[in-house]
Formats: structure tokens, C-alpha cells, sequence
């Protein structure tokens, strides 16, 4: 019987830590290369259609984005407002799908190659 209890609450500590990771991590950044770039421009606007209808604008940016080793390579990703222009992005890149997740970061976040590409 202690065996049991043992067992059950075991497997329910890994599943409500599970799902607790999963809500606090973004999977499409697991795996991911890791790209900066600062946004020029105001983005192309898209008229997006959902599959109920509804009508969204998405913005389009294709800008110069540079990996930690200083490596440069055109990125081209999307975003559900207009991005502010002089920001830093940081993109999460994978090989087969393009970028999957992007956020704002701070000069002081970029690593030293990017940092210089950028001055």
C-alpha cells in the first residue's frame, strides 16, 4: 500500500511540474539559434485573415540579423503590432521552420559581435 502512495505521488509531482514548465516556456525557443537585430523601418503591413473571418494586421520586417560569432544573414519575421523602431531584437531561429519567437532586449544584452556590427 505504501508502495503505492509512493508511486501515485511521484507521478503526480512529475506531471504538475511538467505542465508547469510548459506553461513558463516558450518551446518554440528550445533548440533555437539565437540572431540580434534592431529594427529599421516601420515593417511591411499585412492584412491577415483568421479562420473564423476575423481580419488582423501583422507587420512584416526583413532586416540584417548577426549571431554571437558576428555571422550576418537576412532574417525575415512577423509581428502582431508595429515594432519600435531603434529596438533590439533578440530572434530564435530554427533551421527548418525560420524564425519562431523574438523578443526585445537591451544594447547591454547583445554579445560584443552584434554589439559591434550595430554602432
Amino acid at each position: 500500500m505504501k508502495k503505492i502512495i509512493i508511486s501515485v505521488s511521484v507521478i503526480a509531482v512529475l506531471v504538475i511540474g511538467f505542465l508547469i514548465f510548459i506553461q513558463n516556456v516558450n518551446v518554440n525557443r528550445i533548440g533555437a539559434d539565437e540572431y540580434f537585430v534592431q529594427i529599421k523601418g516601420k515593417g511591411e503591413k499585412l492584412d491577415v485573415k483568421a479562420a473564423n473571418g476575423q481580419h488582423f494586421e501583422d507587420y512584416k520586417y526583413t532586416l540584417q540579423a548577426i549571431n554571437k560569432e558576428g555571422i550576418e544573414k537576412m532574417m525575415t519575421f512577423t509581428a502582431q503590432k508595429q515594432l519600435r523602431e531603434e529596438a533590439f531584437l533578440r530572434l530564435y531561429v530554427k533551421e527548418e521552420k525560420g524564425v519562431t519567437s523574438w523578443q526585445e532586449v537591451t544594447k547591454d544584452e547583445l554579445p560584443e559581435k552584434a554589439k559591434e556590427k550595430f554602432e
